[in-house]
């Protein structure tokens, strides 16, 4: 009898260790969306301090990835690989928290459609808002990003299960 005692037990430190880690996930996707939107829409990074009467954009898949990567020499390494993996890493964190805090999140490939949509949503605002520049790169390497975060998710959560041997 004393054994559903300490199985009840374990249960609800279970309990409350997942709302604490629900609760703190949800602190740091805030404090990432607040730092994604500053870093998108007013940091004088990437260009934005820069007024021009004529606004940037690509329409066409992997053209500024070719682009940074023919003229490397040119930008700098440092250019090339903030171009290709600041944006990856910028979105890790959404693919990472977001399937702690919605169960249905946790399928990849409503993970994929949440990451396109958050990274196609800031595409778009900046178009229109002529702020930064609307690049469809950007969605596949934010996308990308995501992706990995959600992997990232994935195994731990694999390891973690397999190491409560649940």
């Amino acid at each position: 009898m004393a054994e559903p005692a300490r199985s009840g037990r374990r249960d609800c430190v279970s309990r409350q260790t997942k709302r604490c880690i629900k609760f703190g996930s949800f602190v740091l996707l805030i404090l990432y969306i607040a730092v994604l939107i500053y870093v998108c829409f007013f940091s004088e990074d990437y260009g934005r301090d820069v007024v021009t009467s004529y606004y940037r954009y690509n329409f066409i898949p992997f053209k500024e990835i070719r682009r940074f990567y023919i003229y490397r020499d040119v930008v700098g390494i440092r250019a090339f690989l903030a171009n290709l993996f600041g944006n990856v890493l910028a979105f890790m964190p959404f693919g990472f928290f977001m399937p702690i805090l919605r169960l249905r999140l946790r399928k990849w490939y409503c993970m994929l459609g949440m990451t396109f949509l958050l990274s196609l949503m800031i595409e778009i605002t900046q178009l229109l808002t002529r702020v930064g520049s609307f690049d469809v790169d950007d969605l596949i390497l934010n996308t990308s990003g995501g992706i990995l975060g959600y992997l990232l998710f994935y195994i731990i959560n694999k390891v973690r299960r397999k190491w409560n041997g649940a």
